[in-house]
């Protein structure tokens, strides 16, 4: 896969000029949802090059995440005359990342692609990395590929007006990568101050989360080996996300994998000896800050059948990223049924549902 490079913009017009300028096209496109049109596109009104681009606007959320949302894109390319030598802009969150990458990466069989990720969440993961795709058949992320974007410019003035949720949202996966780098980052993530967020301390703490994922992207771009590390939390956060949506009641991807890191930190417990200290210490965080998702017994064998879809497993083996200490990844590793179930008991009694 080519090299993505990811900037760390000191001014968000002189970086997407630099980065319109490392590579040549023929027409512009710029893709946003109707929130980031309203709220994000304003702000680079004065990039020369932005005036000519094709607007593309789809619906905001992870509902339209979808087929028939990535066949509109299509579309919207096809009619303003886009070739193989156009370049997509993808401006918004992780829904629009993830849907303008698979779009551009499958559109006369690859244009290149920029993305602007406008939330805590894309700014960490969803836009950095190379994975693309939309929810399909009631799966998250089922149809996809790894095609990296030309560039990812993260302006983290973005982050002052995104409301709580979101902001948790994307800081549970900054909470994952210190889990899987250093006890350093990992303490300095727990200890900061959510409530009184100093701007200047988190653009640094996503600069280095960013690394941590970068490192381990460019290590192995396809998932083959150390990647898997960033599935952590996401077996289960996955099954959770794809219950609530199916019961009507969606969470926000963050939310879901700050749940699953609860039971998957347990399952390390078990599994892998990861320490009691430090599962407690994570799981108080997230209890004080993201609450509970609520579920019964009767859901669990509904968990469990989604968990065997997920993207990770082998011949229908559910697969697990687990730690045997905060930065010691133990990769492909396996429960039983009994061992899972146990997990969600432990979930429900410590998180109060």
């Amino acid at each position: 896969m080519n090299k993505q490079e990811v900037i760390l913009c000191e001014g968000l017009e002189d970086s997407l000029a630099h980065a319109l300028g490392q590579c040549p096209y023929d027409k512009l496109f710029i893709l946003t949802d109707e929130h980031t049109h309203a709220l994000c596109l304003p702000l680079l009104k004065d990039v020369p090059a932005l005036k000519s681009a094709g607007e593309i606007i789809i619906g905001a959320g992870d509902a339209h995440k979808n087929l028939a949302t990535l066949a509109s894109v299509w579309q919207a390319l096809s009619d303003g005359g886009a070739t193989r030598h156009s370049l997509l802009v993808n401006l918004g969150g992780g829904m629009v990342t993830d849907l303008g990458g698979f779009a551009a990466s499958t559109f006369k069989r690859g244009i290149a692609y920029v993305n602007i990720p406008t939330t805590l969440l894309a700014m960490v993961d969803a836009a950095v990395g190379g994975k693309t795709g939309i929810n399909f058949n009631g799966l998250k992320n089922e149809v996809g590929v790894f095609s990296p974007a030309m560039s990812v410019l993260i302006e983290t003035e973005f982050l002052r007006s995104l409301d709580a949720h979101n902001f948790f949202s994307g800081y549970a996966e900054m909470l994952k990568h210190g889990l899987i780098s250093t006890p350093e980052h990992w303490a300095e993530l727990l200890s900061f101050d959510t409530g009184r967020v100093d701007y200047a301390q988190l653009k640094h703490m996503v600069g280095r989360s960013v690394q941590v994922k970068e490192g381990i992207v460019r290590e192995d771009p396809l998932e083959r080996g150390i990647r898997k590390a960033l599935n952590l939390g996401h077996t289960v956060g996955h099954a959770f996300e794809s219950l609530a949506l199916a019961e009507g009641r969606p969470v926000l991807h963050g939310y879901a994998v700050a749940w699953g890191m609860v039971c998957e930190l347990y399952l390390s417990f078990l599994k892998t000896g990861f320490p009691k200290d430090k599962m407690r210490q994570t799981i108080q965080f997230i209890r004080q800050n993201y609450g509970a998702f609520s579920f019964d017994c009767k859901s669990y064998d509904c968990l469990y059948e989604l968990m065997q879809h997920d993207k990770k497993n082998t011949a229908g083996v559910i697969n697990f990223t687990l730690l045997e200490d905060v930065g010691a990844i133990a990769l492909n590793q396996t429960a039983d049924k009994e061992s899972i179930f146990e997990t969600f008991d432990f979930y429900r009694e410590t998180m109060g549902v």
